[in-house]
């Protein structure tokens, strides 16, 4: 279908007010850029108990943010993994995100902020993120979780990595997941996609840009291929928790999504892939609607996963 009007008008916006990716664009303004935009930002909504703490990781201390929702609990888990190109973000980039979901699903969300590139390249953040949901696996009932009910999500960069955490779980003898929420990943690093070249400028994510973050994620040019960074070119998908895959008509990450989703179910795994037309990449932080659907589509795969 066409783009949707509130997509392209966004999409003008950003260009008259020069946030688009440029060649001579580095990591330290776009930085900068992400924290001038949260200072503007309107508050998220209220939860019942919002916890930030500090646990121990093989390299170092790694911050998450408790979401608790009203009650005492047991409640199941949703591990969250924030997007950001692996080089910008932390937990308040995505804290409004995490907020509605744990209103709409009634899970405690527990938002990891794992290290980020260049000065912690491939595969930091994925061993913090993984370290970290080991970390949940084993705490959760000091903060009224329910370890036999976990699940996983992330959003773009965040999607990547929660596909790879559900690798590295099933591979390393857990946790167990129940479920992952894929939204909107990249998963192949080879960025040849069909999509990438259809969409690759002027729809949000350009093809120059992802370049630019896989120099910055990947210097090592062999770790493009690597699993861990490219989940869709692991030799063997049996065995992972179902998944739902949220994904965009006009992203260039389109046909990452799509791929996944179908490795997926030819290695057996349940899997809805949930394409929403005339959208661009990171749609549901750009609008209400469809936005609101897409946190109604998680909060009821989610339900239906713990019960």
């Amino acid at each position: 279908m066409p783009l949707d009007p509130q997509a392209q008008a966004l999409l003008e916006q950003m260009k008259a007010l020069g946030f688009v990716y440029s060649p001579e664009l580095t990591v330290t303004r776009a930085r900068e850029m992400v924290q001038a935009m949260l200072a503007v930002r309107p508050a998220g909504e209220p939860v019942a108990h919002v916890e930030d703490r500090l646990i121990s990781g093989q390299t170092g201390e790694i911050p998450i943010r408790i979401y608790s929702p009203d009650g005492s609990g047991p409640f199941p888990l949703l591990v969250f993994l924030h997007t950001g190109g692996w080089m910008v973000g932390n937990l308040d980039s995505q804290d409004p995100l995490c907020r509605r979901i744990t209103n709409r699903t009634g899970c405690i969300v527990v938002s990891i902020d794992y290290r980020l590139a260049p000065e912690n390249p491939f595969p930091a953040a994925v061993e913090d993120s993984y370290e970290a949901t080991q970390w949940i696996a084993i705490h959760a009932a000091e903060f009224h979780g329910d370890t036999s009910r976990i699940a996983i999500v992330g959003d773009s960069s965040g999607g990547n990595m929660a596909a790879v955490v559900a690798l590295l779980a099933r591979d390393r003898g857990g946790p167990k997941l129940a479920f992952q929420i894929l939204m909107f990943p990249a998963t192949d690093f080879r960025l040849g996609t069909q999509s990438m070249e259809d969409f690759g400028d002027g729809y949000n994510v350009t093809k120059a840009q992802m370049i630019w973050i896989r120099n910055n994620y990947l210097p090592n040019p062999a770790d493009w291929t690597n699993p861990l960074a490219s989940p869709l070119l692991a030799p063997d998908l049996s065995g992972l928790p179902p998944a739902l895959i949220i994904y965009a008509e006009y992203d260039p990450l389109r046909d990452d999504a799509a791929a996944y989703a179908e490795r997926l179910k030819e290695a057996g795994v349940p899997v809805k892939a949930s394409r929403y037309d005339g959208m661009i990449h990171d749609f549901p932080d750009l609008f209400e609607e469809p936005g609101n659907h897409s946190l109604d589509e998680i909060a009821s795969a989610l339900r239906a996963a713990f019960n």
